[in-house]
């Protein structure tokens, strides 16, 4: 805070008596000379105050021999006497001006640094306070249509993913399955909000929405439910507004039998040993509704479920309401946006995906994600089949396999398991150079974005070659080693100096997460407002995860959420380095729909987003992505922004038109950046 200037100081003003006056009244002086150099010299007494005060000849002031004085200013009269006093007083209020500057000039350069830094940061408060000022002006100024709150979509947009249109994919040409493939770039963008369905409900907290789910919230009829017969539908019971898993129940197929029995056939105990063989991060492909990964959540085991886009009865979004990690991926005709050597195990319960079509490439794709050493588990029909033409081509699976060096450790009714190998020296010694050959350096990207299909095996050439056995288990995994950070040119104190900056956010980000930051009543002397609860999120998608530091901040503030880490596509690439600690994430370009249903996350969070996106290049608008994260995120979740002033106050303009509640605030006071915390009404009306 700035101190007052000096805006007085007593002037006492010295009295001349009449002897100096008699004293001085000898000299004598021509009246016209006097009038002559008086009106020339000094105009004005005001012009020059200090040659008046300090000269002090006769001859200025008009006094003759006798002491009488014929000029105007003749000392006797009043009104000459008048003007006198006028004239002190207008050099009084000069002389205490220049007296207050002087004192003002001396206190600050006498502060202290701290108070120059405090003066300064008061300054730019105020600077940018006018900045957001003028802005909210701007914004005023604008046209209607700048100002207008952005509509409705009709309502059969209400589970629009776009990317995933099978009609126009057909119409383009696309076919073999290709139509169910992302296909971005045909279609034009929707400038409208997406509504919940009429019955939408808020879904239950963890883990009870791991169980339970309302029937509203997600795109499937009972009919589907029950003509199911796939192993994890079996698993549902249904009624008027919920459906209910059951997965230990013993009037259903449980998948605590199956993965007891998968333990096993790797030579475990049960399946809580299976984070002590090294396993920690699962794919499962084709998951049905996610409850092999439900199950296994409780042992430390972390499923990504995938599966291709379907418009009803999607397995994915029913994953991601029951609070598992899920994205809408298929293996068909593009290498999946996963780095290589991603996953300790991949699992394919009935996933329907013919592994012998393609020359075999499908199954080269999955070689591509396991890591040496890891497990692939196939449940299916066709490892025990009759017929002979099933039994073919189970026997061209089995010889594709053994090509990729996947070691068949044990086959148990339909279920079979391989093993990849930890050597590289296995490809080397196939039979007669068996197909397919090793991907050169040129072809074996680290993170491929969407790119087709190749022929060859991936992943030999990378640094990241290291056997799930000779990896840290979980949790110690989350804190990589020296040499694991030397693969990503990375030293041990920045990633550390990471974590803790991350932990230290988390806790301001909780404090803030609560519903009476929105509240407009005052509060009583010594109230607080309570912190949200552990579980109050489940569904958490990081837009820009960098090294995961927001993630693991999160599991070790004890919160009950999974991370869906994103490296956007044209940032540094360390998607690598967060799935090697044990997290799952996955590559995506923001100017694209990202590969999910509505309303599947309850936080999404963009550091340095906004900079890394609109900073120097603007291939897309922010409001598109910003109507993006609208279309993804649930009624009443969170959004949390956090980068410089100038992008900060340019989203929040756009919050407006997006309907969302929102307030800026100020992390540090010698940061140039500010969070912007926002939430998504929950709007039950219906579209046009």
């Amino acid at each position: 805070m700035s101190r007052p200037l000096h805006r007085g100081v007593p002037i006492r003003i010295p009295e001349r008596n009449n002897d100096s006056w008699d004293s001085q009244s000898k000299d004598k002086t021509e009246k016209e000379g006097f009038d002559r150099r008086f009106s020339s010299t000094y105009p004005s007494p005001l012009r020059s105050p200090f040659r008046l005060l300090s000269d002090n000849s006769n001859s200025i002031l008009g006094i003759t021999e006798n002491g009488l004085s014929s000029d105007p200013y003749i000392i006797g009269t009043p009104r000459n006497r008048h003007k006198l006093i006028l004239f002190f007083l207008k050099f009084s209020l000069v002389f205490v001006v220049i007296l207050a500057l002087a004192g003002s000039f001396w206190w600050t350069i006498s502060i202290s640094t701290a108070s120059r830094g405090q003066i300064y940061h008061g300054y730019r408060r105020l600077h940018e306070q006018l900045v957001s000022d003028l802005l909210d002006i701007g914004e005023i100024s604008y046209a209607p249509s700048r100002l207008k709150e952005l509509e409705f979509c009709y309502k059969e947009f209400e589970n629009y993913v776009p990317c995933f249109n099978v009609s126009d994919n057909l119409a383009l040409g696309f076919s073999d399955g290709n139509e169910f493939d992302r296909q971005c770039g045909h279609e034009l963008r929707q400038d409208c909000l997406l509504l919940s369905p009429s019955n939408y409900k808020i879904p239950l907290r963890w883990p009870t929405g791991r169980d339970i789910i309302w029937v509203a919230n997600v795109k499937l009829t009972a009919e589907e439910v029950l003509s199911s017969g796939s192993l994890t539908k079996r698993m549902m019971m249904l009624d008027e507004e919920q459906i209910s898993f059951r997965s230990a129940s013993l009037m259903f197929d449980g998948v605590e039998d199956y993965s007891h029995q998968i333990a096993e056939m790797i030579g475990l105990r049960n399946e809580s040993n299976f984070v002590k063989a090294g396993v920690r991060t699962i794919l499962d492909i084709d998951c049905g509704y996610g409850s092999f990964g439900a199950h296994l959540f409780q042992n430390q085991l972390l499923t990504m479920c995938i599966a291709s886009y379907e418009p009803s009865g999607s397995q994915v979004q029913l994953t991601l309401e029951r609070g598992l990690p899920a994205m809408v991926a298929s293996f068909n005709s593009k290498q999946l946006p996963y780095p290589s050597l991603s996953f300790d195990m991949l699992h394919c319960a009935r996933c329907g995906i013919d592994w012998d079509r393609k020359d075999g490439t499908l199954m080269i794709e999955a070689d591509r994600l396991l890591r040496p050493g890891g497990y692939v588990v196939w449940t299916s029909p066709l490892t025990n089949a009759r017929d002979k033409v099933s039994q073919e081509r189970w026997k061209l699976i089995q010889s594709f396999a053994e090509n990729l060096c996947w070691d068949m450790i044990s086959q148990q009714d339909e279920t079979v398991v391989w093993k990849k190998t930890s050597q590289k020296s296995c490809y080397s010694s196939r039979k007669n150079s068996s197909p397919p050959p090793l991907c050169g350096r040129g072809y074996d990207v680290e993170s491929p974005y969407y790119r087709e299909l190749k022929n060859c095996i991936g992943g030999t050439h990378s640094s990241r070659w290291i056997s799930i056995e000779q990896r840290q288990t979980w949790p110690s995994r989350d804190q990589l080693n020296k040499k694991d950070l030397e693969n990503f040119g990375l030293q041990s104190d920045e990633f550390s100096e990471d974590s803790e900056s991350w932990r230290a956010s988390v806790r301001n980000y909780w404090s803030l997460l609560s519903p009476l930051i929105f509240s407009d009543h005052p509060k009583r002397p010594g109230d607080e407002d309570p912190p949200p609860p552990y579980n109050m999120l489940r569904n958490v998608l990081d837009m820009n995860a960098h090294f995961g530091g927001f993630n693991s901040a999160l599991l070790h503030a004890g919160k009950s959420v999974w991370v869906m880490n994103v490296v956007p596509s044209n940032a540094p690439n360390y998607l690598p380095l967060i799935l090697d600690r044990g997290y799952v994430g996955v590559m995506h370009d923001w100017c694209e729909a990202f590969p999910t249903y509505p309303r599947t996350y309850d936080l999404v969070h963009a550091a340095g987003l906004l900079s890394l996106e609109f900073a120097q290049q603007h291939r897309c608008a922010m409001l598109d992505v910003f109507i993006e994260i609208d279309r993804i995120l649930r009624p009443e979740g969170w959004i949390i922004i956090r980068d410089t002033v100038p992008f900060i106050e340019s989203a929040r303009a756009l919050t407006k038109r997006l309907k969302w509640d929102a307030r800026v605030v100020e992390i540090e006071s010698d940061s140039d950046q500010r969070l912007l915390i926002c939430q998504k009404a929950f709007f039950k009306k219906q579209g046009n």
